[in-house]
């Protein structure tokens, strides 16, 4: 009876689409489109270990997938609830108000805005390697060039020297802590010496993405400087330990004043969308989960560290889900490609820094494919130097 039944809704809405089509109403191509959902890869080919975006593909949580289908079955509606939940959450959770928190997709939203607000204003002062995605959002615009301190030897981000060059047309400088594409921690007692002396001159931006990575999360935030009055501004996503990359969900902290300035280029809730939203509601305090990721994190991490050693390589400490690699004289863009011929994905170059490689942590079976793989790219790599 069922079968019957759906084979007569069928082919009902078959002869509805038909006769439409033949009075122009819609064409086709459109009746086509009607029966036919396109493949999409929502995520790596089978087979293809994916390590070159920093994403925790042990997210998202059980909890949050549960809310995701949840919202999703409300997903004709505007995300202002849950927008506002989220908010509570964030200002409850770090002791301020609901006035100092502001979301975005993924943290990529606020640190433009923070960005563009700046380029209104001035510079932005960075150093010579970082996530700087977003920093250039308002070279798009006309503004001027990121300006950067000098390289170190050791990759890290003198701050002696970023302090040094806070002249008076800088109105931003821009820290990621740790860093991104190097994984380096800075150290947090400097950090904080640095902030409070920095912000005196410009606005600081301190994006943390990966904070919550670090063994040490809250000694290593500089979220408390807000409170005490010090013109800072914090960045974090969930994008990271919370596997919530594709979902899109990111905020930042700052003083009302400086949350009000910035959110005059922001969106607000119509930048977000229900799934992404109840899953970052069900992850934010869900300690299980986030201990279980972090901890595939650092077993990847490892197993990185342990192939790069035993194939004659050196790494930069990381306190982040990626390794950058030391190849010597080998080119990191032609280390990727010879990865990718094995269905490893990695980064390849970094602006100058030619035989740097980036390696995300993943999955613990796709990095045993990165482990097993180094060896053969690595020997082809060397061998085109």
């Amino acid at each position: 009876m069922t079968d019957k039944l759906s084979r007569r809704l069928f082919l009902q809405g078959s002869v509805a689409a038909s006769a439409l089509a033949a009075s122009g109403i819609i064409t086709g191509s459109a009746v086509a489109a009607h029966h036919q959902t396109p493949a999409v890869a929502y995520g790596p080919k089978p087979g293809v270990a994916k390590l070159n975006a920093n994403e925790n593909p042990y997210g998202p949580s059980p909890a949050a997938m549960k809310a995701i289908m949840e919202a999703s079955a409300k997903g004709a509606y505007y995300a202002a609830d849950p927008y506002r939940v989220l908010v509570d959450m964030i200002a409850e959770k770090n002791s301020v108000s609901k006035s100092q928190v502001s979301l975005s997709a993924g943290s990529s939203g606020v640190l433009s805005y923070t960005a563009v607000l700046a380029s209104t204003k001035g510079k932005i002062l960075g150093p010579d390697l970082f996530w700087d995605t977003t920093a250039k959002t308002p070279q798009k615009i006309g503004a001027e060039k990121i300006k950067r301190t000098a390289k170190t030897k050791d990759l890290g981000i003198d701050l002696d020297a970023m302090y040094a060059a806070i002249t008076p047309d800088v109105a931003m400088v821009q820290i990621t802590n740790p860093n991104n594409p190097t994984g380096r921690l800075l150290d947090p007692v400097k950090l904080r010496e640095f902030c409070i002396k920095a912000s005196k001159k410009a606005l600081v931006l301190v994006d943390e993405a990966y904070n919550e990575v670090t063994d040490m999360p809250e000694k290593n935030s500089m979220m408390g400087l807000i409170n005490e009055g010090h013109n800072v501004v914090v960045a974090r996503t969930f994008s990271k330990l919370f596997g919530l990359a594709g979902m899109r969900v990111g905020y930042m902290i700052a003083s009302e004043e400086n949350t009000a300035e910035i959110n005059r280029y922001s969106l607000g809730g119509y930048s977000m969308n229900q799934a992404g939203l109840a899953a970052a509601i069900a992850s934010y305090n869900d300690e299980a989960f986030l201990k279980m990721s972090k901890s595939k994190i650092v077993e990847g991490r490892e197993m990185i560290l342990s192939a790069v050693k035993a194939n004659g390589l050196i790494a930069l400490p990381s306190e982040t889900n990626f390794v950058f690699v030391d190849l010597g004289k080998g080119n990191a863009e032609i280390f990727r490609q010879e990865m990718a011929k094995q269905n490893v994905l990695i980064r390849g170059i970094y602006r100058d820094y030619n035989n740097w490689s980036r390696v995300s942590t993943g999955l613990i079976p796709d990095v045993q494919k990165y482990v097993d793989a180094m060896p053969m790219a690595l020997e082809k790599t060397l061998a085109k130097a």
